[in-house]
């Protein structure tokens, strides 16, 4: 049941009407945003939402109890809007975004109709498609800790404890050459053994980058040179001399906290639990670990 403020309902019972939708996007660093299909800017909240950015909403859902509801909002890719880099940057993934019908020529007479999360971003020719997910989504994603082999922290959260500041783990260094996208050659990482910053994190320091972050797919050491595979393409072209800071990679296995960071006390998943392949085959007389034993002696 959504309670319809007095003016507005009056409003919406005339003959003629002075309605349209306002969008406003909050991003997860704090950032808002707004658009409107009216062709003026209004503003309130503290939000001016923008005009002639050719944006409009798809059809929409609403679902009962605890399903998902769904939509879309499609628009054109504008200087004072979202903009090709910024989407392909992930600064608007999982992004709240709240619809309000408003009566334009009197905007205190609104009503928020939904409050949703951006999905899935599909970009083309200029323009986008945003999914929209209602707030029921929440509901799909994981809480708590899962017993499964590997870790559940992430390396250097308050979970994991390994300090990812000290030199031995983390280190800078340069981009020497690169083919702009994936690929690059750095220098001041020849310290470091091969391997070692594979699926670890990477952020930008400095260039059209600054500031964002990818995943190692690789570190390799080629003939002496330092080269390092992203997993995605950078947001922006890389170019030699941007810099940047690595950090070492876990794969989350309990050997590589225990070997790699000596962190074995802070692992935080359960290394010695049997898989299925353990479970279902029958027992042997005299087989390690099917005697009822101790599985760590």
């Amino acid at each position: 049941m959504r309670t319809i403020p007095p003016l507005l309902s009056a409003h919406v019972a005339q003959d003629a009407t002075t309605l349209c939708h306002c969008w406003k996007l909050l991003r997860r660093d704090g950032a808002a945003i707004g658009f409107t299909d009216h062709d003026r800017d209004l503003a309130f909240s503290g939000v001016t939402f923008a005009a002639r950015t050719g944006l409009e909403a798809a059809e929409a859902t609403a679902e009962l109890g605890f399903a998902v509801g769904s939509g879309e909002v499609s628009g054109a890719l504008v200087a004072a809007g979202l903009t090709e880099d910024d989407l392909a940057a992930g600064l608007y993934d999982d992004a709240t975004i709240e619809t309000w019908l408003v009566n334009w020529a009197a905007p205190d007479q609104r009503l928020l109709l939904d409050v949703a999360s951006i999905g899935e971003i599909r970009r083309a020719d200029g323009a986008f498609v945003a999914e929209l997910r209602g707030i029921m989504h929440r509901l799909d994603e994981e809480r708590g800790r899962l017993y499964r082999p590997t870790c559940s922290a992430d390396l250097g959260d308050a979970k994991c404890g390994v300090d990812l500041a000290s030199p031995i783990l983390t280190g800078e260094g340069a981009v020497s050459a690169t083919d702009a996208a994936l690929s690059l050659a750095a220098s001041d990482l020849g310290a470091f053994a091969e391997g070692w910053f594979t699926g670890g994190k990477l952020t930008w320091l400095t260039g059209a980058n600054a500031g964002l972050a990818a995943e190692v797919k690789a570190h390799r050491v080629v003939d002496g040179v330092v080269e390092l595979e992203l997993w995605q393409r950078a947001a922006r072209p890389i170019a030699p001399g941007d810099a940047f800071r690595v950090a070492a990679g876990c794969d989350k296995r309990f050997e590589t906290c225990r070997q790699k960071f000596a962190n074995s006390a802070n692992f935080r998943g359960f290394p010695h639990m049997p898989g299925n392949d353990f479970v279902m085959r029958l027992a042997r007389q005299g087989e390690a670990g099917m005697d009822g034993g101790s599985l760590l002696r």
